[in-house]
């Protein structure tokens, strides 16, 4: 196993070195990977926390990826490592399997295929031969197969040798300066897309109170918006796995049109995942102003859409109080990213997330860490158009009735 490497950046996030270093790593490929542009949008807005967008014409997924951070710089990595990492996952260069699942399972250790999210009108055939791909169970180091189609991100074609019967989405996929930071990224994203789901299905419960809040970083993006007229509500979202993640909505105030924001985030450490949160809510805003998404549907345009995302967020606001303190958050911090994940491993063990299975999509000739993320028993995206609900929302559910 390799020796365990300090993270040398904690300032609005956790990398192993600083953004300008990550950027000067990966710059001499942009132009290979398709990477046309890196443009600031910051000053679209008035809120003032540093965004970007990152084009790549010829993508075979979005052709816009956003980044976002306290600063300029980590804002550029954040959303060049986003557009890196989905060109990973069109162009996947790993060996593949075609077999069945009740054929695979006789010769080798598979994904719990049962407990992986459905979507509307899949169906999953045991007996039907389709591509597999291997990753490895990161709790005992074990190959596992597990759907090739879960895994790739080429969209221009249907998904090559599956079923249809799982999301093709880039929910846990993540990159890094190294394998183990790309991995805590792309565990995180699924215990966060999680947590968004089971709280998407459950009566809205108090929102943080802000005056709680210890974190100087944090207290000034919510200064931030504040100073622009925006109204900003913060939820305390982390599930039963126990990690922290929040929930971040802003809005213009009164009846003043515009564009919301929403944003989440989820980590170890309470502040990272908080400030995450934030941080995507100015960007989310900036990505409606721009118009720069080439996934969003035109409809989402219109002044009566605008107003009814505007409406519904200051319902929320006025349905529920500021009474959630953030001490009262989980939280966890260690000095390298093998800690991070051995922690969050015990985290998911503990709520019944037997398998953690990553797939390296790393190149070497590249030197930058890609992976993809799958855990069986976790919840899908609450806002994918295919979704489904998985067995911890209809537990959920009847726990509510």
């Amino acid at each position: 196993m390799p020796k365990a490497q300090r993270k040398g950046y904690l300032h609005d996030t956790h990398r192993l070195c600083d953004p300008a270093q990550t950027l000067a790593a990966v710059r001499p490929h942009l132009a290979d990977m398709g990477i046309t542009r890196i443009a600031n949008l910051t000053g679209l807005d008035r809120v003032g926390l540093p965004t970007v967008m990152v084009t790549r014409p010829n993508s075979r997924s979005v052709a816009v990826a956003l980044g976002k951070g306290l600063t300029l710089d980590a804002a550029r990595a954040s959303g060049v490592m986003e557009a890196v990492e989905t060109w990973h996952a069109e162009r996947v260069a790993l060996p593949l399997r075609a077999a069945s699942y009740q054929d695979l399972r006789q010769e080798a250790r598979v994904a719990d295929v049962w407990r992986l999210p459905r979507v509307t009108g899949g169906s999953f055939d045991p007996q039907s031969r389709m591509l597999w791909i291997e990753g490895a169970d990161l709790a005992t180091g074990l190959a596992h197969w597990l759907p090739y189609e879960m895994v790739d991100t080429d969209y221009t074609t249907r998904p090559c040798g599956g079923q249809g019967a799982f999301p093709r989405t880039t929910n846990g996929l993540a990159s890094g300066n190294s394998l183990a930071e790309a991995a805590c990224h792309a565990i995180c994203e699924l215990i966060e897309r999680d947590a968004i789901t089971l709280w998407h299905h459950a009566p809205p419960g108090p929102r943080l109170d802000p005056a709680t809040i210890d974190d100087p970083r944090c207290q000034e993006a919510l200064n931030l918006f504040s100073q622009a007229g925006l109204l900003a509500g913060v939820w305390n979202i982390a599930s039963d796995i126990g990690v922290a993640a929040f929930h971040c909505m802003i809005c213009e105030a009164g009846s003043v049109p515009g564009h919301i924001g929403i944003g989440s985030g989820c980590h170890p450490d309470r502040s990272i995942a908080l400030l995450r949160a934030l941080t995507e809510a100015a960007q989310t805003r900036l990505t409606y102003i721009s118009g720069a998404r080439d996934d969003l549907d035109p409809e989402e345009f219109t002044p009566a859409a605008s107003a009814e995302r505007a409406q519904f967020v200051r319902n929320l606001l006025s349905r529920t109080r500021a009474l959630d303190r953030f001490q009262d958050c989980p939280s966890f911090s260690s000095p390298s990213f093998e800690e991070d994940q051995a922690w969050l491993l015990h985290q998911l063990a503990g709520a019944g997330m037997a398998q953690v299975l990553i797939v390296d999509l790393s190149r070497s000739d590249l030197g930058i860490s890609v992976v993809r993320a799958v855990i069986p028993g976790l919840e899908a995206p609450h806002d994918d158009p295919d979704f489904v609900a998985g067995e911890r929302v209809q537990k959920a559910a009847e726990a509510r009735e």
